[in-house]
């Protein structure tokens, strides 16, 4: 039976409009003419019998339709081209997995451990993504996750299950010009100290402030990051104290760009999990990078 399926170049046309929602940046993207992208555009529309655009006094807008397409669209074409580069470097003779993963986890934790993986399975490789919130693996193209967060997030997880690996220890910490002789600081003084805060976990200075039995009115007040990487630097800068996992700024704390500004810690509000489809067929890598992860959790 013949497949009713869009040509490529079509959904890639409209992948591109509906990014930058603009027929004519699509155009300088795709090094194409508007007109060609316009057309595109319209067949695709034709051969779906939906309008995927809908035209505004400010330009063109998805529709809700068009919306719900590109998403879908544009995982798709991105799986592809996974697929298409794995084959053209020659790894499509090999396994590999593809992870969604918080990034500083991956970046700090993650990553450096990588090479002894790569040394018992060397032809074999990891790619990895950004996600910070729950996806649908079956729209995504990805074979697993490295989630933080709270168990009870991670039970309401549809169809995924989840692999225990670490549990999250945050403390306050900041930049050495901070203290003042060296001496760390009480709760109390943490409360009028300017405080960072992180965009994915709006109440966790709070959280820290009410495990102290301390009523910090200012406690979710300061500037905010989205990551903890940018935390970090603005730790080490001096712009304020940071509550920050303890596992993901070791290496700032070694070499004296971060330290802790008050020895309260608070521990298992948050853990970092691999989060596995619950229904797809187990594939032989993924459970050996399971095993591994499990036992580097340990170390």
């Amino acid at each position: 039976m013949r497949r009713k399926l869009p040509s490529t170049q079509a959904l890639i046309c409209f992948e591109a409009a509906a990014r930058y929602a603009s027929f004519t940046k699509a155009a300088q993207e795709l090094a194409l003419t508007q007109g060609a992208v316009s057309r595109q555009v319209a067949a695709l529309e034709e051969m779906l019998g939906l309008s995927l655009f809908k035209r505004t006094q400010h330009g063109m807008q998805l529709t809700p339709a068009g919306n719900d397409y590109a998403k879908q669209v544009g995982h798709r074409l991105a799986a592809l081209e996974r697929d298409t580069l794995d084959v053209m470097s020659g790894q499509g003779k090999n396994e590999s997995l593809t992870l969604a993963a918080v990034p500083t986890f991956a970046s700090r934790w993650l990553i450096p451990r990588l090479p002894s993986f790569a040394t018992r399975f060397p032809q074999h490789h990891i790619h990895i993504e950004t996600r910070t919130r729950p996806f649908m693996f079956s729209d995504s193209g990805l074979d697993a996750a490295l989630y933080a967060g709270t168990a009870e997030q991670v039970a309401q997880w549809a169809g995924t299950q989840a692999t225990h690996l670490l549990d999250e220890e945050v403390l306050p910490v900041c930049s050495p010009t901070l203290l003042r002789k060296n001496r760390q600081l009480t709760p109390k003084d943490l409360a009028q100290m300017p405080l960072l805060q992180q965009s994915t976990r709006p109440e966790a200075w709070r959280q820290w402030f009410d495990a102290q039995g301390l009523d910090a009115p200012q406690a979710m007040a300061g500037p905010r990051y989205e990551l903890f990487s940018m935390q970090v630097a603005a730790a080490r800068h001096g712009l304020g104290v940071s509550l920050m996992p303890t596992l993901l700024i070791s290496a700032e704390l070694t070499r004296g760009e971060l330290v802790i500004a008050c020895p309260h810690s608070l521990t298992g509000l948050r853990a970092y999990y691999l989060i596995e489809p619950q229904h797809s067929q187990k594939r032989e890598l993924l459970t050996h990078f399971k095993a591994w992860l499990i036992l580097q959790s340990k170390n």
